[in-house]
């Protein structure tokens, strides 16, 4: 049986939702009873978040590769970063990579495209949102993407960083995320919004808002991931 491997701990709240999403989607595709072999890096949030702040992205890389690297030599034979922000850097990541990682992004991007959505949203840190990984990929599959307005981003970073990292779900900022999915639909002409933080699906858990639906990058990527076990 082959071995996954994670880097988690960015943030650990998301890492305990990844390993019951992936146990589940394992159980759910080979239904003999078994469980897959899983070894979890919980690595440094802070170590990594002050790397991106600084801009520092070589050293995010060396860091990253390194840990990939401790999952290889404990016996890892696949894996991924169980968080959309460190996908800042994953394509010098992969190449440097002993072994095959799963992109969450290119994995929402074929969600979106079985889904046949042409224009989303994006919900993230304010590194996801501002960042190019996303727009990259999903622009190979003609699907557009927008963000919410810089002062909604920064409302969005700052409960992300302070609330949800921590494992605090407010039932007040849980209204307010939908009320800025709800003006990025009117405004925007979104057909559906990405949950590019791993912990979004923490306090947004229905699959669809204002009649659009939620794309939760967490399942996709733990099923992804799956897949690639099972292959």
């Amino acid at each position: 049986m082959k071995t996954v491997g994670i880097v988690g701990g960015i943030g650990p709240e998301s890492t305990i939702e990844y390993y019951r999403l992936i146990i589940a989607a394992y159980r759910e595709r080979k239904r003999d009873g078994s469980s897959p072999s899983i070894l979890i890096n919980s690595i440094d949030l802070r170590k990594m978040l002050d790397l991106i702040e600084a801009n520092e992205l070589t050293q995010v890389t060396a860091y990253l590769v390194a840990e990939v690297e401790r999952l290889a030599r404990a016996g890892a034979d696949c894996g991924l970063l169980a968080a959309n922000t460190p996908h800042i850097v994953f394509d010098e990541i992969r190449q440097r990579s002993p072994i095959p990682l799963v992109s969450i992004v290119e994995a929402t991007a074929e969600a979106a495209k079985t889904l046949k959505l042409k224009r989303l949203g994006l919900f993230g840190t304010r590194f996801t949102m501002q960042g190019r990984f996303y727009p990259d990929v999903f622009s190979r599959e003609g699907i557009t993407l927008a963000v919410p307005t810089d002062d909604e981003q920064a409302y969005i970073h700052e409960k992300y960083m302070n609330e949800l990292v921590k494992g605090v779900v407010a039932p007040q900022t849980r209204t307010a995320l939908l009320a800025i999915a709800e003006r990025l639909r009117v405004r925007e002409g979104i057909e559906g919004l990405i949950l590019g933080g791993t912990e979004l699906s923490l306090i947004l858990r229905e699959a669809t808002a204002g009649g659009i639906p939620l794309l939760d990058t967490t399942r996709i990527h733990a099923e992804a991931l799956v897949g690639q076990l099972l292959s």
